[in-house]
C-alpha cells in the first residue's frame, strides 16, 4: 500500500503516518525507482499498535519501548507498560473527581448560604491545590528497584538478630465499647479473632485513645526504662525490627475469610500479601517499583500483582474487602496519608476494614523527646531515618480513622512499630 491507501485503511491521516516515521516508530520500505514508501501488513499493524497506545494516552517514548518489548516477545514488559499507563488515568481520574466534589462543595455553600463569599472559594480552591501538589510531588527518593534482589534478605536478617516480644497498647473504648479491650487482649494471648462482630456492633460510639506512658517491653529490648520507652538505645537501629511477628500480626487481625479480597500497598516482595495469600485470601499487590513486583511474580505466581501506589489506586469504587499496608506508609508525607486513607477507603466496600503495620511515634512529643535522645546519644542513622521519612502519629492516624467513619485497635511491637487495625462503624 501507498500511504494515501495506508492512512485511509487505518482512518488517521498521512501527516500523522509521516510523524510516526519521523520518530522512528516505523520504518516503511521505499521503493527503488522513485523513493515512494510502501506499507506492508505487519507496518499496518504497528500503526495499528502505536493509534491504540496513543488512544489510551502513552506518551512517544514510553510507546517506543514498548514496541521494542513486543518486538522481543517481552509480554511481561508490554504489560507492565500497559499497567502504568492506566495508574496514571486512574491519577487523573481520581483528581478530576476531586474536582468535581470540591465544584459540588461550593454548589452546596452558595445554596445553603445565599450568595457565596469569595473567601469560601479561596479556601476551597488553596485546599484543591494543596491535595492535587501532594499528589504530585510524591517520588520514590529510596529507588527500591535497585533493593529488590536483597529486599528479603534484608528484612529477614533484621527479623533474626532480635528475639519476638510485643505488648498491646492501652485501649478503651467510651460508651460500654469494652469489647475492643477485651479483644486487644485475647489477640495478644493467642485466642481466636472475633473482632468484627464485637467491633461491628457499636454503632455510635467513638475509640478513646489513651497512649499510657506507663506501657513497658518485654526485658529483652533494652536495659534502661526511659530507653525503653522512647527507643533510642545501644543497639543499632534497624527499620525492619520484629518484621516477622509483625506481618504475623497484621495477618491475624485481618483474618480473611476464603475468598475476600485483599489489597496490599506497596507490597515489595509480597510477603504481608503472600501471609494473607496463605489464609485463603484472593490478593492483589501493588508496588511503584518494578522489580520489586517482579520478584513478587516469582514468589506467589497465583497473586494478581499491579503497579499502582498509595495516592492514587488504579482499581474501581468498592472493589476489596480489606486493605493492608506494612513498612510503606511512611514514605508518604502528612498530607498524602491523608489522601492515602481517603484513597483506602474508597476502593474498600462497606464493611472493608484496614491494617497498617509500620513505625509510628505515639504523638509529638514522643517524636521530639525521641529526637533529642537520639541526639544526645549521636544515633545518626536513626536522624536521618527520621529526616528521610515521615513516621505517623500514632494520635492523629487514629483520629483521621476515626472521622473517616472507622474504630481503631493497635498493638506495639517496639519503640516505634505499631500495627493498627481499623474497622467501619456501619
Amino acid at each position: 500500500m501507498n500511504i494515501k491507501e495506508a492512512a485511509d485503511r487505518l482512518g488517521i491521516s498521512a501527516r500523522a503516518i509521516r510523524f510516526y516515521e519521523e520518530k522512528g516508530l516505523i520504518s516503511p520500505a521505499k521503493q527503488t525507482n522513485n523513493g515512494y514508501r510502501t506499507y506492508t501488513e505487519n507496518d499496518i499493524w504497528r500503526l495499528q499498535t502505536i493509534t491504540a497506545l496513543r488512544e489510551i494516552g502513552m506518551s512517544l517514548q514510553d510507546i517506543t519501548q514498548a514496541l521494542g518489548e513486543i518486538d522481543q516477545g517481552n509480554q511481561q514488559r508490554l504489560e507492565e507498560y500497559l499497567e502504568l499507563q492506566q495508574a496514571v488515568m486512574y491519577a487523573q481520574w481520581v483528581e478530576l473527581k476531586r474536582m468535581l466534589d470540591t465544584t459540588q462543595r461550593m454548589i452546596d455553600l452558595n445554596r445553603q448560604e445565599g450568595p457565596l463569599d469569595v473567601s469560601h472559594l479561596h479556601d476551597l480552591a488553596d485546599s484543591a491545590r494543596r491535595l492535587r501538589e501532594a499528589r504530585q510531588n510524591w517520588h520514590d527518593r529510596w529507588n527500591y528497584d535497585t533493593q529488590a534482589a536483597i529486599h528479603d534478605q534484608r528484612v529477614h536478617a533484621a527479623a533474626t538478630s532480635r528475639l519476638p516480644g510485643q505488648i498491646a497498647s492501652n485501649v478503651s473504648i467510651d460508651s460500654g465499647l469494652g469489647a475492643m479491650q477485651s479483644t486487644v487482649e485475647s489477640d495478644r494471648e493467642g485466642a481466636p479473632d472475633h473482632y468484627g462482630h464485637e467491633v461491628r456492633s457499636q454503632q455510635n460510639s467513638r475509640t478513646a485513645h489513651r497512649l499510657s506512658s506507663d506501657t513497658t517491653y518485654p526485658e529483652n529490648v533494652g536495659s534502661r526504662s526511659e530507653e525503653l520507652e522512647v527507643g533510642v538505645g545501644a543497639r543499632p537501629f534497624n527499620i525492619y525490627d520484629n518484621y516477622d511477628e509483625a506481618l504475623e500480626q497484621t495477618a491475624s487481625w485481618i483474618s480473611p475469610v476464603p475468598g475476600e479480597k485483599g489489597l496490599d500497598i506497596g507490597t515489595g516482595t509480597g510477603n504481608l500479601a503472600g501471609k494473607l495469600l496463605e489464609r485463603g485470601a484472593a490478593m492483589t499487590a501493588i508496588d511503584q517499583s518494578r522489580e520489586m513486583l517482579r520478584t513478587c511474580r516469582t514468589k506467589y505466581p497465583e497473586m494478581h500483582v499491579k503497579l499502582g501506589n498509595f495516592l492514587a489506586l488504579p482499581f474501581a469504587d468498592h472493589s476489596f474487602d480489606f486493605v493492608v499496608s506494612s513498612f510503606a506508609f511512611h514514605h508518604l508525607s502528612p498530607d498524602q496519608q491523608q489522601l492515602a486513607l481517603q484513597e483506602m477507603q474508597r476502593v474498600l466496600n462497606a464493611r472493608g476494614r484496614i491494617c497498617l503495620t509500620d513505625l509510628m511515634f505515639t504523638g509529638a512529643a514522643h517524636r521530639q523527646t525521641y529526637i533529642q535522645q537520639a541526639e544526645a546519644a549521636g544515633q545518626e542513622e536513626q536522624l536521618q531515618t527520621i529526616k528521610e521519612r515521615h513516621f505517623p502519629l500514632l494520635d492523629g492516624l487514629c483520629g483521621s480513622l476515626e472521622d473517616l467513619g472507622y474504630v481503631t485497635k493497635h498493638i506495639r511491637h517496639n519503640a516505634l512499630l505499631y500495627t493498627l487495625l481499623a474497622v467501619p462503624l456501619r
